[in-house]
């Protein structure tokens, strides 16, 4: 029998407990990736996928054939880049300066480009604008341009570290996913709708009031 089960009190001297409590620590570190990324904190932030499944099927449509009269239908290519160590809100700005630029002007001005993300901006388009040669049989690669540019929300990597007071602090490691679709031919005079004129804004704001209905009236 036991000394436990006989009532008998046990002590412990102070090298075991510290034995004891060191045996725990390592073998909850063991489980654990690393020290400041630890998987089981990370999760509820790694519910985004790791590579983007709809965005590259849309290579893989296949149009019917064309009526007679009909103009032809440019041909589009769409790319990726997944995981880009780079914050949404950053890679952003990249992302919307160069719609509707044609592909040479945004290799362009992506070459001049401080911002961090714009690099690896340059790179996918440059690795679309070979696949549009190669597998879309775009005759000349410089009549692209960037018809869609946008960013999506990767995996986010949660650390620790220690600030002061030995208080612990959260790190958040945001990675990005970066999408653009090339479409065959020159780039349109307006991407986003134009601003209207003074005397438009007047015509519409008078179109306005003579559509409006009101109820409960003669």
């Amino acid at each position: 029998m036991s000394l436990l089960s006989l009532g008998v009190k046990t002590f412990l001297t102070i090298p075991e407990i510290v034995a004891r409590s060191f045996s725990g620590v390592l073998s909850t570190l063991g489980q654990c990736q690393s020290i400041h990324t630890v998987s089981a904190l990370n999760g509820k932030h790694n519910t985004y996928p790791s590579e983007p499944k709809a965005w590259p099927k849309y290579n893989d449509i296949i149009y019917p054939p064309q009526k007679e009269g009909e103009p032809p239908r440019p041909a589009e290519i769409t790319h990726y880049r997944a995981n880009v160590k780079c914050s949404q809100k950053k890679l952003w700005y990249v992302a919307c300066m160069i719609r509707g630029m044609s592909i040479d002007e945004a290799l362009k001005q992506l070459s001049f480009y401080k911002r961090k993300g714009a690099e690896i901006v340059k790179e996918t388009l440059l690795e679309a604008q070979e696949i549009a040669v190669r597998d879309h049989n775009v005759e000349y690669k410089s009549n692209l341009w960037i018809a869609d540019s946008t960013i999506g929300r990767a995996r986010i990597v949660r650390g620790h570290r220690i600030r002061a007071r030995n208080l612990p602090g959260t790190i958040h490691y945001r990675f990005s996913h970066y999408f653009v679709r090339l479409r065959e031919g020159r780039p349109p005079e307006h991407y986003y709708p134009r601003p209207m004129t003074g005397n438009e804004k007047m015509a519409d704001y008078l179109k306005s009031l003579r559509e409006r209905r009101v109820y409960h009236s003669l």
